[in-house]
């Protein structure tokens, strides 16, 4: 009777073990072998809207273009570093195909087929057109290759099985391409892909539960800052109904409030990016923020007295 449970046990450990692999195994995109010639300048545009610089670019030194990673990114589930991205062979992604850029960016599938964590925001990134893409990874083969492998995350257990991110893309992960609104214009539509995809507006200015997901309810509602250094901003119509679409796009042009204030943090960093947008691209975005309801979002934790 003993030897016929322990068994039954065994069969059922095996049985779910074979289930969790294939329910936590990595999706990736079929990619078609037609040629292309790929659009440099678009692919610079998806560059800068994508923030890659503000992740992968070397710290500490001027040039945005050095993409040697190292930048160390804080969070309740451990510490990330970015990855050198650069075109070097050896220690940036110098001997990526092209369909291995893709499932990165919008599968979060490594080319060995581990999961990425989404510390890197293909989550937005997903509903990306594969043409963007293939754009962005042709803009990033012109740049300097940068010698130098990025150090290890520092993830305690269980955060460190990568495996078990399968399970949390199940969850949280939606590949759904992007549709065009035909009720909108094509400017607000233009706007609505920066901002929600390459943009990943939302993966900083909305608030998470738990596991990490973004509260969908509350998306762009602000919340505690990522790296748990400060509180992010309601980027709905209830923290942005003062501005106007020229004080947003002029924002994301030179980092400057509507008070005069200047924009600080990580949000320096990204309006480094932005600001190399092309004015109509920016125009678009504000459009669209402009557009979005007001969403009441979690309170901001109060001030110790002084």
């Amino acid at each position: 009777m003993l030897r016929r449970l322990l068994l039954a046990v065994c069969v059922l450990g095996a049985a779910g073990l074979a289930v969790f692999w294939w329910l936590t195994s990595p999706t990736t995109v079929a990619l078609a072998a037609a040629t292309r010639a790929p659009d440099l300048a678009n692919g610079q545009e998806m560059f800068n809207i994508g923030g890659c610089s503000s992740c992968h670019a070397v710290p500490n030194q001027p040039d945005r273009l050095k993409l040697g990673g190292g930048l160390p990114l804080t969070s309740p589930f451990g510490t990330f570093y970015a990855p050198n991205i650069s075109p070097d062979p050896n220690d940036g992604i110098g001997r990526w195909s092209e369909a291995d850029f893709v499932n990165a960016v919008a599968r979060g599938v490594s080319p060995g087929g581990s999961h990425y964590y989404p510390a890197f925001p293909y989550t937005s990134y997903a509903a990306a057109k594969v043409d963007d893409i293939r754009d962005l990874f042709a803009y990033i083969k012109t740049l300097p290759a940068v010698t130098g492998a990025s150090r290890a995350h520092e993830l305690p257990f269980p955060f460190n099985i990568r495996r078990t991110l399968g399970v949390w893309k199940l969850l949280f992960f939606d590949d759904r391409p992007f549709v065009a609104d035909g009720s909108r214009s094509a400017e607000w539509n233009r706007g609505a892909y920066l901002v929600n995809i390459f943009g990943h507006c939302a993966e900083c200015h909305s608030p998470r539960n738990p596991l990490g997901g973004i509260k969908t309810a509350q998306r762009f509602a602000g919340g505690p800052e990522p790296e748990g250094q400060g509180f992010v901003p309601n980027i709905t119509q209830k923290g942005l109904s003062d501005w106007s679409e020229g004080d947003i796009s002029y924002f994301l042009e030179t980092g400057q409030l509507p008070d005069g204030d200047n924009a600080g943090g990580s949000m320096a960093r990204v309006i480094r990016n932005t600001s190399q947008l092309t004015a109509d691209d920016r125009k678009a975005m504000a459009v669209y923020l402009k557009s979005l309801p007001p969403v009441e979002g979690p309170p901001k934790p109060k001030k110790p007295a002084s």
